[in-house]
Parts: structure tokens; sequence; C-alpha cells
């Protein structure tokens, strides 16, 4: 079961959440309490850690309703008086019943609330999910999604279902799109639109819809897992429709409509953040000849300024997912929030990339990884020991197609699915230890260790051994090199 955090109870439903010393899970008829996990998301530079515990659903006369199994879901339906008649009748664009509006709470979803209701006389519920992206992003959004004319407010906790069901198989895989990219936001999406599925199907909602642009890639992410989970939804995407051009309109639509206007410092950077890295582009970065200013970068510090000494972390595995850090075992979660921390002071993970983006557009941006780039250093290396060399070929090869596909969205595509599960068979026996040594932003490989190793000292060693005759190497050298022998000597005319 997933945790949500740092969402304060809502006071007008009057309700009360045990405290942190529960044990066990109890659920009755109506209220679900989660056990106690560990605290995550403590990076080495400028981010906070989370705090809070969990809550339930709250149906719209204020009782609570039910808990999922798997995650715990607080939704907060406002009183039917504080929304206006306009959800009832015909909408400029039409007609919707419901809309689940994947929200932030940031100054584009906010207006997409009251513009939905304006253009397709719907309720909005507003849906935002817990990947890991800190606990300023979450703050306020009750009052938030209020003000701006919802219906109801939705916030699941995905960050468990996020690392291991979606970040770890592309770790499994080695997926890199172009080199670099270790697929931060092309994996958050597909677990937060899938979530958005199953809240339309749990609310009664025949549509959903997001902020994304029509320039950039998750527009197609989000849809394409709409498609694939719910062909049945409508999807509807305002900045694809809407006459809004940029912020100032923004902010005038809002004021029209009387819908407060988030009063946050904005950012020269266009940022999109979770458990796996934080993104920036815009501003200077829009001209790749520009080095990204020191005060850019939150999550890592800058390798000149990180500790002089180095720091050791070893990463367990079991059968190509990582289990522990250090010896002590972690939830996915967990684990790769307390290799953000690690990697992160000591300025590990950036990437400074142009790459081509779905639409056909190229863009460059500067992404923070530093659990990540522990953990795909670390896999690289214990696949030395285990994978045959035609094995590690086949599978470097699919992972080429693997990251595109993750990319471009296709998450739940049965190609996919099915390269997913040769990963699988593949890293059956990739189980043991890697050691890493951590210096100023650098990675080095110091020891690995498997019961499943193909590296055979008695083989490799230099002194002579009862398996490998060398002078067998003549005959293989002869036969090896024939088809070249042969071209030369019909250039040579032997």
């Amino acid at each position: 079961m997933a945790q949500l955090k740092s969402i304060s109870p809502c006071s007008s439903t009057g309700l009360s959440f045990p405290g942190p010393k529960r044990a066990s899970m109890q659920c009755h008829d109506k209220v679900c309490c989660p056990r106690k996990f560990p605290s995550s998301y403590e990076l080495g530079a400028r981010t906070s850690e989370l705090h809070g515990n969990a809550c339930a659903v709250i149906s719209n006369n204020g009782s609570v309703a039910r808990a999922h199994s798997k995650q715990v879901i607080r939704a907060v339906a406002y009183k039917e008086s504080e929304i206006s008649e306009t959800s009832k009748n015909k909408g400029l664009r039409g007609k919707l019943n419901k809309v689940v509006l994947a929200y932030s709470g940031g100054l584009d979803t906010s207006v997409i609330v009251p513009w939905l209701r304006e253009n397709y006389g719907c309720e909005v519920v507003c849906f935002t999910a817990d990947v890991g992206q800190g606990i300023k992003e979450l703050d306020g959004l009750e009052q938030k999604a209020k003000a701006s004319g919802a219906c109801q407010l939705v916030v699941k906790d995905l960050k468990e279902e996020f690392v291991g069901d979606f970040i770890f198989p592309c770790l499994r895989a080695g997926a890199i799109y172009e080199r670099k990219y270790l697929l931060g936001t092309s994996m958050a999406r597909p677990v937060i639109a899938k979530a958005m599925v199953d809240v339309a199907n749990e609310v009664g909602a025949d549509a959903v819809a997001h902020g994304c642009t029509g320039k950039g890639n998750d527009q197609v992410r989000f849809e394409l897992t709409f498609f694939a989970l719910n062909p049945k939804l409508n999807v509807v995407a305002p900045w694809r429709e809407w006459d809004i051009t940029g912020r100032e309109d923004a902010i005038e639509y809002a004021k029209k409509h009387n819908v407060p206007v988030p009063v946050t410092k904005k950012s020269i950077y266009s940022r999109d953040g979770n458990l796996w890295h934080l993104s920036h582009e815009g501003d200077i970065l829009e001209d790749p000849a520009n080095e990204p200013k020191k005060d850019m970068y939150m999550l890592t510090v800058d390798p000149q300024d990180a500790p002089n000494e180095p720091e050791y972390v070893e990463i367990g595995f079991v059968s190509g997912i990582p289990v522990s850090v250090n010896g002590k075992e972690l939830s996915p979660a967990s684990l790769l929030s307390e290799l953000n921390q690690i990697g992160g002071r000591h300025g590990i993970g950036r990437i400074d990339m142009v790459e081509n983006r779905l639409v056909g557009m190229k863009s460059r941006g500067v992404y923070e990884t530093p659990g990540g780039t522990i953990l795909f250093n670390a896999a690289r290396e214990l696949e030395s020991l285990t994978l045959d060399r035609e094995t590690m070929q086949v599978k470097d090869s699919l992972a080429l197609k693997y990251a595109e596909l993750v990319y471009a969205g296709r998450w739940f595509d049965p190609l996919r699915e099915s390269m997913d599960a040769f990963m699988q068979k593949i890293t059956e026996t990739t189980t043991g230890s890697v050691t890493l040594k951590l210096y100023k932003g650098s990675v080095a490989v110091t020891s690995r260790k498997s019961p499943y190793s193909l590296y055979r000292q008695d083989i490799s060693s230099f002194e002579s051994g009862d398996i490998y005759d060398q002078a067998d190497a003549a005959g293989f050298i002869r036969l090896y090199g024939l088809p070249m022998r042969v071209r030369a000597m019909l250039e040579k005319g032997i």
C-alpha cells in the first residue's frame, strides 16, 4: 500500500486520523487506516522531506466512503451548493457530464477548471498524483481546487507503484533514450494517466483532460494511455482548443471567472520533477550554446563543491531489480530516495542534452537524476558478470527500441510488454551486489559479486590452466579470419 503525505485533513469533514503509532492495517465498513511507511525523498540539495499520514475517500455528504487496497486515496468532495449551475447546462463547445482533470494547482490547471465547465457544461474532478515531486507541489491543493470550481479533489500516492512497476522495469531493460536521457518524465506520465482512468471509472466520469501543450511529448503519453486503458473516454486538451496563448491571458481569464491566481514566483525555467529526476527547460537553455547557471540545479550540489572524500555505496540486486543499499533492504521508493540523497550530495547525475521530441522538433533539456545514475551504473556492472556476449548484445539492441517506446508514450503497447517479458527472463540470474565509488560527480565501480557470475578466475588468469589451452587459439584464429583472408587473396590475385 502506498502512503499519501502532506495533504492536510479537510476541516469540513470533521474527520480525524490516527497518529504514527499504527502498526497494522485495519479496515472497517467506512474507514481504512494504513500502517506507517518509511519517510521518503530527502535529497542532498534543496528538496524538502514529506511528512504526514494518509487518509481515505470522502463522499459528497462528507462521510468516508471507501479506500483501495493498493493505494491510499484522499478525495475531498465539495457541497453541491458550492458548485454553480454551469455544470447542469450545455457548454459552449458541447456537453460532458464529468471530467477528471490532471491537476497541479498551478495557473494553467486552475484556469482549465472553469474553462471546462464553461465550454462543456461539466463537473470537474481534479486529480493529483504524488510521484515524489515534493511537498511544495502538494501544498494547499484542496483550497485551490475548490476555489477554481472543482466538485472534487482526488490525490493518490503513486510513488511505490511508479518506482516498482515503471522505473525498475526500465532499469532492468537498460532503457536510455538517445544515449543520455533516463526517461524520468516519460515513465511518470503513464502511471499518472493510468490512475486517472481508474478515478474516472470510480467517479463515473465520461472524459479526462490534461494541461499539456500541443508542442510537447506529454500530450501523446497521456492520451495513448487513455486509449489503451479505456477507449470510451473522451479526451479534452484545452491547450489545443482555447484562445489563451500565454501567462497573461491565463491570468486575465482567471480574474474574469473569479479564480484566485496562484501567488507564486514564476520560475524562469520549465521544470518537471518526480522521485526519479528533475528536468529543466526554457530561458537561457533554449540556446544550446549557453552553459546552465549554477543556481539552476536543485537536487545535486555542484561537483566542485561536493565532499573532498569519496563515498562508497553497495547496491544489491535480485533478478535485475535493486533491493538493497549498503546491505539494508528497502522498498522501491525508499531505496530510490536513499540513493537520491547520497548521489545528490556528491553531484551525481547531471545530464545536458539536445533531444529529438516525438512531435518532430529538437529541444534542449538539463536533467538531474542522482539515484537513477547510480542504479544504471550498478546494473550494467552486474550484467558484465552474469550475461554472455550474445545475450548482452541482443539486450542492448532491444533496449534502444524499449526506450523509444517508453519515450513515445507506448507503455501499454503489446510490443513493450513483450519486450519486458524478454528482459525479465534474460535477467533472471542478474543477482548480486555492486559497490560504487562516488566522487565529485563521477561514479566508478570498485566491486562486483554474483553467485551466477560467468567470470572464472581459473580460466581468465594469465597463468596456465586446465580448461583453456592457449594452443587452441591458432586454429580458432585461422577459421575466424578465413573470410578476410579469402578476400585479400582475391584482391592480390593469389
